[in-house]
């Protein structure tokens, strides 16, 4: 499990530079979002501590790039949730009272540094210089207060914070250097029910008293003859005080904020080192190893060390019981999550070859769900269901992780609780953010007809209502559906699904060669254009969402006229789409913007992310090797503020999906079949190795040697496995895990067998 295994894990690469020293966390910041940015944080961290210099809303909060003042360091940067603001601070001698509505101060980047695990920055209005670094679940402060003037720590515990708002903030002395509190999230669109967040403060330093503003609720810790450097823990939990406390006393006992940021460093080194990278330039490299950093956080631990969670899958809360080991710790960490949509193309397959400790800890996580409240989550916040974006998506996910061995008990029990996602009373009944109501999925139309309308025709209840792709959508997720039911010997549920898997068929309009909405009488939407940004398509337009077929692409090419064909018109929308960069803008704000919402593919969301691999499977592997390193080139290069991923970056898929185009490995129809495939890509580096967990996988290392590899010689002329030639450019897990080498011979001209037949 996730939870042990970095504890026993060593530096994957000694008396090499330190990966943590690669990454650039500053990527994309001038678009971030609330969850975005990381910096002082631990993988998953349930603390994720660090700046905010916007508060107000999920979108554009948080740390942004070009905004120069700082208005608290908050403890939660999580999907729907927020929490636990504070502020060090100098009260002024004149009108002191003006410090609990008076405390933003500028900072100057010059004067920052940030890896992950820590941010330093200084406040420059207080002149007060700030280090932060945290365990998983408590935030490390060190202050360096100014010799004059009266140092104070001002707690903002009742403002709107990020996505939610934050109310009946409480702060109390227990003893001289100790503190206890809570906060309550208040609820949101998304998230509907209320969370309330429980912190346990210890100082270096003594406490003289706290003041409480009545109009703002604000607290304000004046500190009695600070020690030279301020050192302050504050440990969270959604449970109870007492485990707040727990956590801090566990996680981190001592008062030394160098060892503490020393071990964070020894933990992401440890993930980071298991996969490495040779070649490419210093550029190339330092980025792989942000996207790959990207990839493992964003999601967050919500369970305490105990083992102790928040339930509100009901209509009450309630503390749930993780289960425990023979040594009484949990066997798994329980999480708050954004979707799993576009999970299939991102960590399904990086976490399941790279970090199956994670994936398992995911699946157990999501599993702990069904038993509380009956359904697998497509998206869990503060222990709600929160029903975020469609489909059952955690369906692909799960299923990927029994196909690769990582999840091999209860598989009977995990087959009944998918299946009820995908019929009546289950998530895909439910659009996005559909709490009360179950008909904005269109799911009765589904099984019905074949095919989901467009409208619905009982109106609006949720976001996320476009029938073509909840079509699509629910066709590919009864197909992983019906590989479990044929693997647990399903026969009858195997054929049901696999027949509902052939719906995509039902939205295709042959005379005019895309997917194409109809309504609820079987009519064509009038006036269509498939470049028509969100036109009874998610977060997408007709063009991009035609291909989301990822399992049966053969079958989708001979609705277009044979593979020829639907290489020629895939083809054009790549060479139309390099024009704009393969995005529609710089950041997912933009989509909807008239310039970019007509995108034939776009990489910056998930509908379109898997295309380049689709020419894999329809005879022109050249074509995936060429177009994935125009879209490497062009969206994903480069290490700058202004941009990054050129949409959406949710909780690490965009991260995850630069990583495996990187390293030249895919999966279609996101590892679901039985001993999945893996589709050979044009790796970016002369070397990469994968070191494979020897918990999960026996095979030591997997290593992929390019030769030649350049700029210029990006097509494979040979591919050999342990010195047997790879056929139809695809491998097994099977084979993959068992250990070894796959050698590419690589050039600037696709050979004659480069082209499968």
């Amino acid at each position: 499990m996730f939870s042990n295994y970095v504890d026993k894990e060593k530096n994957a690469l000694e008396n090499k530079p330190e990966l943590v020293d690669l990454v650039y966390p500053l990527l994309d910041t001038e678009n971030s979002r609330w969850f975005f940015f990381s910096s002082a944080s631990r993988p998953f961290g349930m603390v994720n501590l660090s700046p905010d210099n916007q508060i107000g809303g999920a979108w554009g909060s948080g740390y942004r790039y070009n905004t120069d003042t700082i208005k608290g360091f908050s403890h939660i940067h999580a999907w729907q949730m927020a929490g636990v603001s504070v502020m060090p601070v100098i009260v002024p001698k004149e009108n002191p009272h003006s410090i609990f509505t008076d405390f933003y101060s500028k900072f100057s980047h010059e004067k920052e540094k940030i890896t992950p695990g820590y941010h330093y920055l200084e406040l420059e209005r207080f002149d007060i210089a700030t280090s932060l670094t945290s365990t998983t679940r408590t935030g490390f402060h060190e202050y360096a207060f100014p010799d004059d003037g009266n140092a104070a720590i001002l707690f903002n515990l009742n403002t709107m914070l990020g996505p939610c708002e934050n109310s009946n903030g409480t702060l109390e002395q227990n003893n001289a250097r100790e503190l206890a509190g809570s906060v309550v999230m208040e609820p949101t669109r998304r998230r509907p029910k209320p969370l309330t967040v429980y912190f346990k403060v210890k100082l270096n330093s003594k406490i003289s008293n706290i003041e409480k503003d009545n109009k703002t609720g604000n607290y304000l810790v004046n500190l009695e003859n600070p020690a030279d450097k301020v050192l302050m823990k504050i440990s969270i939990s959604y449970t109870s005080l007492d485990n707040a406390e727990q956590n801090m006393e566990v996680e981190l006992p001592h008062w030394n904020f160098d060892e503490t940021v020393l071990d964070s460093r020894k933990e992401w080194n440890s993930l980071l080192g298991k996969i490495e990278i040779e070649g490419g330039s210093q550029i190339d490299q330092r980025r792989f190893y942000t996207d790959l950093w990207k990839a493992l956080q964003g999601r967050r631990i919500i369970s305490d060390i105990n083992g102790a969670y928040p339930d509100r899958t009901g209509e009450d809360f309630r503390i749930g019981q993780l289960p425990l080991d023979s040594d009484g710790k949990p066997k798994f960490n329980h999480y708050n999550s954004d979707s799993f949509w576009g999970a299939q193309w991102t960590i399904n397959t990086l976490w399941g070859l790279a970090y199956p400790e994670i994936m398992e800890e995911f699946v157990y996580s999501l599993l702990q769900y069904y038993k509380d409240g009956g359904l697998i989550p497509r998206g869990p916040s503060g222990g709600n269901y929160t029903y975020v974006m469609t489909g059952a998506s955690s369906t692909p996910f799960i299923v990927s992780a029994i196909q690769k061995g990582i999840v091999t008990e209860d598989l009977d029990e995990i087959y009944k609780a998918l299946k009820k996602n995908h019929m009546a009373g289950g998530i895909m009944e439910k659009s996005g953010y559909e709490h009360n109501t179950q008909l904005g999925g269109g799911l009765r139309y589904y099984i019905k007809s074949g095919y989901v309308p467009y409208p619905i025709p009982e109106g609006k209840f949720g976001g996320h209502q476009d029938g073509a792709s909840l079509t699509m959508e629910y066709a590919y997720q009864d197909w992983t559906l019906a590989q479990l039911a044929k693997k647990l010997n399903y026969d009858e549920d195997y054929q049901y699904f696999i027949n509902r898997s052939k719906n995509y068929a039902n939205v295709f309009d042959r005379e005019v060669n895309w997917m194409r909405p109809k309504n609820v009488d079987g009519k064509w939407k009038k006036n269509f254009d498939p470049y028509q940004a969100v036109n009874g398509f998610i977060e997408s337009n007709g063009a991009q969402s035609t291909w989301f077929v990822p399992h049966d692409l053969k079958g989708l090419a001979q609705l277009m006229g044979g593979e020829e064909k639907a290489v020629e018109k895939l083809n054009k929308q790549f060479e139309e789409a390099e024009k704009l960069n393969f995005a529609a803008g710089t950041s997912h704000a933009l989509e909807s913007h008239p310039e970019y919402r007509r995108v034939p593919i776009n990489f910056g969301n998930q509908p379109s992310i898997q295309t380049s691999f689709i020419f894999n499977q329809i005879g022109r592997p050249d074509l995936t090797q060429y177009w994935t390193r125009r879209v490497i080139a062009k969206t994903f290069s480069g290490l700058s503020t202004e941009t990054g991923y050129n949409g959406d970056e949710d909780q690490g898929l965009m991260g995850s999906l630069n990583v495996l185009l990187k390293i030249g490995l895919f999966q279609m129809n996101g590892g679901t079949e039985d001993n999945p495939q893996y589709q050979i890509g044009s790796p970016l580096f002369k070397k990469v190795t994968i070191h494979l967990n020897e918990d999960y996988y026996n095979g030591g290392q997997f290593i992929i040697e390019a030769h030649k590899n350049s700029t210029e010689n990006i097509f494979i002329n040979k591919a050999e496995l342990n010195d047997k030639a790879v056929s139809d450019h695809e491998i097994s897990h099977q084979e993959i895990t068992a250990g070894g080498t796959l050698k590419l011979e690589m050039g600037k001209i696709p050979s004659k067998s480069s082209a499968i037949k």
